[in-house]
């Protein structure tokens, strides 16, 4: 039992400290390991697996859009980075350069890819020439790198995974469908995976992608009450058609600008998932994204029987693609239960030589602790009634702790004041400047996370300067 009690303790409250919490859940679970490269990590199977999934699952719904996936090189010549002023201008500050082949100093730098946009544009340039070759829909599945100062595992590191798309279109309203069409799917995605509840909307200008026209997000809330931006899709214009000098001939012969977007989505939704469903004994992944479901726990194990109906319920279940393992280990049960529950397998089930003689086993729920005992003769349905109701019920508290951590403030002090004390959203009006934003960075360290499309009317005047309204922002401090 002293082992049992160890690997739960060694994780620090969250309500005692949340930044060593959230650490220790990475590390203890084993999703990641620090390496020698500093603000770099590695991603472990535990880690990897649940990337493995948010892959497959966001691959399949985008090939459902048409897109198609392509690759393209890690390095940018500095002349094509130098193209687009207002993009390049945007990454100067992180960007990482390789100065020599072997021994021999390059005739130019190379960027280390920390976005893709100047690398399509080239390709695009070649690609287009007629209407007939539009829309082209692409994506790639890469590792970027940016040359952070701060780092933490998942939320933001020097080398990161993620998935970039980049679209060509005919027409300005053809690229606007295609960069909502994206952001729908991100809180899809979000919502019925990841069981996260997303807040949609636009970002600022001072907010928005450098480089771009526009910018959409979604705003999710995690459990310390900051923000995190979970995922963007930006549509370009024609600028960097224009940059890059993409044109085609349309139906009347005459040359035209592409309009284009992109989009992407990061591993810092393992973060996500993380800081929303997580709590002090460690993960508590949603059901539909767990690498494993389920975990068969024998009791007395090495008794006649016990082990061979394991097998026999692990085979029931994954004949039902439940994805299911059994912990066949000589550690204690109750060691086996704390791995359980700090690794967020949704559920697991006991069965032991008591259990087979009743015809039963005990079925455990991850996020709540509920016991329930399970005919062996039902167990496959009844196991895959309880990931569903998991999945409905982890999303519905999620939303209930956002709204429940969402503000309204009216007047300057009484915003200052919630988001000094109250962690979370603060929806108040804005009159539209740059100026108000950079007072509220500069006064409370929170910024403006989105206008979101579903605009409410809370008072006629901007909560910081007292001018005319022109918009409902969320604002909050953020990862």
């Amino acid at each position: 039992m002293a082992k049992d009690k160890k690997l739960v303790k060694e994780i620090t409250s969250m309500e005692e400290d949340f930044a060593q919490w959230y650490t220790d859940v990475v590390k203890k679970a084993e999703l990641i390991d620090y390496t020698s490269v500093k603000g770099c990590m590695v991603i472990k199977p535990a880690g990897y697996a649940i990337w493995e999934n948010i892959q497959h699952e966001l691959d399949r719904r985008f090939k459902e859009t048409g897109v198609e996936n392509v690759y393209l090189p890690l390095f940018i010549p500095e002349s094509l980075l130098q193209k687009e002023k207002d993009h390049v201008e945007g990454f100067a500050p992180e960007v990482a350069w390789v100065t020599h082949g072997g021994l021999e100093p390059l005739q130019e730098r190379l960027c280390v890819r920390p976005t893709s946009e100047t690398l399509f544009c080239d390709l695009y340039s070649k690609e287009i020439h007629s209407h007939r070759d539009l829309p082209k829909i692409y994506n790639q599945w890469c590792s970027v790198v940016r040359w952070e100062k701060t780092t933490r595992p998942f939320l933001r590191s020097r080398e990161f995974l993620w998935q970039e798309g980049h679209t060509a279109h005919a027409t300005a309203e053809e690229a606007e469908e295609r960069t909502i069409q994206m952001l729908n799917l991100y809180a899809d995605f979000c919502e019925e995976v990841l069981a996260i509840p997303v807040i949609k909307g636009q970002k600022t200008e001072k907010e928005k992608f450098a480089g771009a026209e526009a910018t959409y997000t979604i705003e999710s809330l995690m459990h310390d009450g900051k923000a995190l931006q979970s995922g963007t899709s930006h549509n370009f214009g024609d600028g960097f058609a224009r940059a890059f000098n993409i044109q085609y001939t349309d139906k009347e012969n005459k040359l035209q600008y592409v309009h284009q977007t992109s989009w992407g989505m990061t591993t810092r939704m393992i973060g996500a998932l993380i800081m929303v469903h997580g709590d002090n004994s460690g993960l508590v992944l949603p059901p539909r994204i767990a690498p494993v479901q389920a975990v068969i726990i024998p009791i007395q194990q090495r008794k006649d029987g016990v082990l061979e109906t394991a097998e026999r319920l692990e085979a029931q279940l994954k004949a039902a693609d439940i994805r299911v393992k059994t912990d066949k280990t000589d550690k204690s049960p109750g060691f086996k239960f704390a791995e359980q529950e700090m690794r967020g397998i949704p559920v697991r089930i006991e069965c032991g030589p008591k259990d087979i003689e009743a015809n039963q086993a005990v079925v455990v729920r991850r996020d709540t602790r509920e016991k329930i005992t399970v005919s062996l003769d039902e167990l496959a349905g009844k196991v895959q009634e309880i990931l569903d109701l998991m999945q409905k019920e982890m999303l519905e508290r999620a939303r209930a702790h956002r709204d429940a951590h969402t503000y309204v403030a009216t007047d300057y002090e009484s915003f200052k004041k919630t988001i000094n004390e109250r962690p979370g959203f603060v929806k108040a009006m804005w009159c539209g400047c740059r100026e108000c934003e950079d007072r509220v960075k500069e006064d409370v360290q929170a910024t403006a996370r989105c206008i979101p499309f579903e605009q409410e009317k809370l008072s006629d005047k901007c909560v910081v300067c007292g001018k005319p309204a022109k918009k409902m922002v969320y604002w909050g401090r953020a990862y």
